[in-house]
């Protein structure tokens, strides 16, 4: 009798493992991941010139795809052990958003642009069901502080090279360096390297050293800042990294490398104090 009578919270627990199973599960993720492939399909296919059939068989499968990702918001949701914090996670409110957004009718009113819009953010949400790449997108929030004071300095770098460049080079070129917001997208030009050879021999036909210019700004900028931009970038994606797996071992009981460190140096102390 009493196994029979199951309380409704057993019921509840029961039915939230049965979500968190499945939303845990490889193959649902793999499967959730092919439909956003899917729908990034789609949204291409609505750029091209399709005939009403393909048209009216797109946005059929279009809702499909909205439906599916509502089954699976439903079932992060549900399979959440702590509900109140499920909307503490940026990931998981913006993937809400993107599904209500989705679920209104809106193709063909005034706000349809807005519709297809939201529709192609979809593919935004690879990034959120896959932890990798999540990761990396943490990352690079991450070393935003640090960039933008390496931004800062390659903007003041810039624009020096840029008030020299309009006060030399705008009488060999107005049109490359007529004035100081004009040099800047030359000097860009100079640093991505797309034929900055051509603007280097045209100012060195008038101005000889010219190419001292150009040499020191190159390796101030293409090498230097840039490099120290992708050295700040590694070092955050090392770091999140190492954060990531050091809360994995903790949720799983496993001690990770600095604590079987920290082990062994207490280890030592209590050795020499023997």
């Amino acid at each position: 009798m009493n196994n029979l009578d199951k309380s409704p919270e057993s019921s509840t627990l029961a039915l939230q493992n049965a979500f968190f199973r499945l939303r845990s599960n490889k193959a649902f993720e793999l499967f959730v991941v092919g439909v956003i492939i899917f729908s990034a399909l789609v949204i291409g296919a609505r750029t091209y010139e399709l005939s009403p059939g393909l048209i009216r068989a797109i946005t059929i499968l279009d809702w499909a795809v909205t439906f599916i990702f509502l089954f699976e918001i439903t079932v992060r949701f549900l399979g959440e052990p702590d509900k109140k914090r499920f909307f503490l996670k940026a990931w998981n409110v913006f993937d809400t958003l993107i599904v209500v957004v989705s679920l209104i009718p809106i193709d063909n009113s005034d706000m349809a642009l807005i519709g297809r819009l939201v529709r192609i953010f979809r593919v935004l949400r690879m990034v959120s069901i896959i932890p990798e790449l999540r990761v990396l997108l943490d990352s690079l929030f991450k070393a935003l502080p640090q960039l933008g004071y390496v931004m800062l300095m390659m903007f003041i770098i810039f624009y020096i090279y840029a008030a020299v460049g309009a006060t030399f080079f705008a009488e060999v070129n107005s049109v490359l360096w007529g004035d100081i917001s004009i040099s800047m997208l030359t000097l860009f030009r100079v640093m991505t390297f797309e034929d900055w050879t051509d603007v280097m021999y045209e100012t060195m036909a008038v101005y000889p050293l010219s190419w001292i210019y150009y040499f020191s700004f190159i390796c101030l900028t293409a090498f230097a800042f840039l490099n120290m931009v992708i050295g700040i970038v590694v070092s955050t994606l090392e770091e999140e990294h190492a954060r990531v797996a050091k809360q994995e071992a903790d949720d799983a009981g496993v001690p990770t490398m600095l604590d079987l460190q920290a082990q062994i140096a207490e280890l030592k102390v209590l050795l020499e104090k023997r």
